[in-house]
């Protein structure tokens, strides 16, 4: 039985305990408690990471926790003292949404933290239910602000992933293909908005320089559907290749595309139209000096 004394003592210490202070006094079961919760998750991808790993980014982000609480700004962690915190954490939902985890998978790396902390915050506080709810209070805010960011940096890196697969794909379906000497085609598929226009336009024009074409076919048989804007899409592209050095010719023309523009009023009278492929670049090649004559069959 202690005394009087003692027990103000005791009561005083346990006072002033904190979060930071009871992470650093039990931060080898605090850390070997929070790899097993994690562990036995259920959302636990042991295929996806190593134990070791595991253990590496939970001991690293214990200790740059613990700095962190130490200031006992809990309300934001968009405040400096929470930059190496965040930091580590944005590195750790990016590299696991690239393994495949999903963001409830990421989360989890945070929130299993609470059990561990919990525990110890009960064993040193439990004889002052003001201080242990206080405590619990702010564990339980910044843990939940930090898994919280978890998902917006795991949703921003898939959406940055999706982003530079369109831009890549946008970059594939404009081939540009040397078909001659100085003769270019860029054939379009599919609809030609503002975006895809500067993918088309940039294209084009690095090939132009890389090739010191004088003549671009632009095909838009696989474009759908021509309007007022496309036409102007389309007129931009011609106009940037001319002050490159390079005329063009827009092949593919169909019938239901000349009635559209003549309806809409679309002039395209500054650009040479042909109606199909092999007629712009027999118009590129006459062009270009080449003249081409069949060989007779040989007689039997």
């Amino acid at each position: 039985m202690h005394s009087p004394h003692v027990r103000s003592i005791y009561s005083t210490a346990m006072a002033k305990s904190s979060l930071h202070e009871v992470i650093n006094k039990h931060r080898s079961s605090i850390l070997e408690d929070w790899i097993k919760e994690q562990s036995a998750a259920v959302t636990m991808r042991a295929d996806l990471i190593k134990p070791e790993e595991l253990r590496r980014q939970s001991s690293e982000f214990l200790d740059r926790f613990q700095t962190a609480a130490q200031s006992g700004e809990y309300d934001d962690i968009r405040k400096p003292v929470w930059a190496p915190v965040t930091e580590l954490l944005g590195d750790l939902s990016r590299t696991r949404g690239r393994l495949g985890f999903s963001p409830s998978e990421t989360a989890v790396f945070i929130f299993s933290l609470k059990s561990p902390l919990l525990i110890r915050l009960r064993e040193e506080l439990g004889s002052d239910a003001s201080r242990l709810f206080s405590e619990v209070a702010s564990m339980t805010e910044i843990l939940d602000k930090l898994g919280l960011y978890t998902t917006e940096v795991y949703q921003q890196s898939r959406e940055d992933v999706v982003l530079r697969q369109q831009a890549e794909m946008l970059e594939l379906s404009t081939p540009v293909v040397k078909l001659w000497e100085g003769i270019l085609a860029l054939p379009l598929i599919g609809t030609l908005d503002s975006a895809r226009t500067n993918v088309v336009m940039e294209s084009l024009l690095q090939h132009i320089v890389q090739t010191g074409s004088e003549i671009a076919i632009i095909d838009i048989t696989g474009v759908p559907m021509v309007d007022t804007l496309v036409a102007q899409h389309l007129l931009k592209t011609v106009a940037a290749a001319r002050l490159m050095g390079a005329d063009c010719i827009i092949s593919g023309i169909r019938p239901q595309i000349a009635q559209t523009m003549v309806h809409l009023g679309v002039d395209l009278s500054a650009v040479a139209t042909k109606a199909t492929m092999a007629d712009a670049l027999r118009e590129a090649l006459r062009r270009s000096g080449f003249r081409f004559s069949r060989e007779s069959a040989p007689k039997s």
